[in-house]
């Protein structure tokens, strides 16, 4: 994929989340990412009478899972196969090894039923492949690929980016399906909130998404979908997700996450979801997955990102166990 302005026609997001009988919601960095996208599918749930799918990546933090990088499906108990390089997890989904749950077998406890479980470890190809099937076998009309905070459309040289592979590896598998002639949005949940990039940071690379034709609408929290999300809260570790609750609560200024490593900017833009066309973003504001469009593995995409200089969230899982 090259840069410059993306041709595809008007992505309207509030016709596609309204129309969604099916859709299939992703948290896409890992963790509690999941709780980001309950926002979404909740909201469809709601207001438009859909069954939402949701799901995420099987990349706990290195605070939840002691071992370095996300885990591979023959690592997991409690899951069952839908496709190649994704599970259908239920409340006792876990790491076979150290029994850490995951926070999408945490959310199957919430909502009350089985949610979706990635492994990036095959790189976009591979995810692309597996989730295509996937949303065949669920009858998934509309595929919504979240990530808390804004990372997902680094640049690189963002002074606060601690998590790109993760995001990247999934924007280009999300650009992949795009291009295959899937309905799909990315998005954006909770601006700023997950201290990597600045708010201002963010609006920036919307702005440049805008100027490629893919910016697609935004929507807010609602008292009943915030009421939704803290029942997730209460149950799944996420610190970033959480912030955008706070937001939507009016809290303004600046607070701490990560036990003081990463600085929050509270505002109510926080309180917002921003939806994009996927290919979109990776032809302008994405240069990460850009980079990673193509590796063969997530180890080669990790390898690609490091090339550039950027250090990773793998390579900082990986120097905290040597130490």
């Amino acid at each position: 994929m090259t840069g410059g302005r993306h041709n595809r026609g008007v992505i309207d997001a509030e016709a596609m989340l309204a129309g969604a009988r099916r859709p299939l919601v992703l948290g896409i960095g890992g963790g509690g990412d999941v709780v980001g996208a309950l926002a979404t599918a909740e909201a469809c749930r709601l207001y438009h009478g859909a069954e939402p799918t949701l799901g995420g990546v099987a990349w706990e933090r290195r605070v939840i899972d002691p071992h370095p990088g996300p885990r591979a499906l023959d690592e997991i108990e409690g899951g069952e196969q839908l496709a190649p390089g994704v599970l259908s997890a239920g409340a006792e989904t876990r790491v076979r090894e150290s029994g850490v749950r995951f926070a999408e077998a945490g959310m199957a406890e919430v909502l009350g039923e089985r949610t979706v479980l990635v492994d990036v470890l095959g790189g976009p190809a591979a995810v692309a492949a597996g989730l295509e099937e996937v949303a065949r076998r669920l009858g998934s009309d509309l595929l919504v690929f979240v990530d808390v905070g804004g990372d997902v459309l680094a640049h690189g040289d963002e002074p606060g980016l601690a998590s790109p592979l993760c995001d990247a590896v999934m924007l280009a598998a999300a650009a992949a399906l795009e291009g295959r002639g899937l309905p799909m949005l990315g998005a954006i949940f909770g601006l700023g909130c997950d201290g990597e990039l600045t708010v201002a940071e963010v609006v920036e690379r919307l702005a440049e998404v805008a100027g490629a034709g893919g910016l697609a609408g935004a929507r807010g929290l609602t008292a009943p979908v915030v009421s939704r999300l803290e029942d997730a809260i209460a149950v799944i570790p996420t610190e970033a997700s959480a912030q955008a609750v706070r937001c939507f609560r009016g809290e303004q200024g600046e607070t701490t996450i990560r036990a003081g490593r990463r600085v929050v900017e509270l505002s109510p833009l926080g309180a917002l979801t921003v939806y994009f066309g996927a290919a979109a973003a990776v032809a302008s504001a994405a240069r990460l997955a850009r980079a990673v469009d193509g590796a063969a593995s997530l180890e080669e995409a990790n390898d690609r990102l490091k090339a550039l200089g950027i250090k990773t969230e793998l390579d900082y899982e990986r120097a905290a166990l040597d130490r």
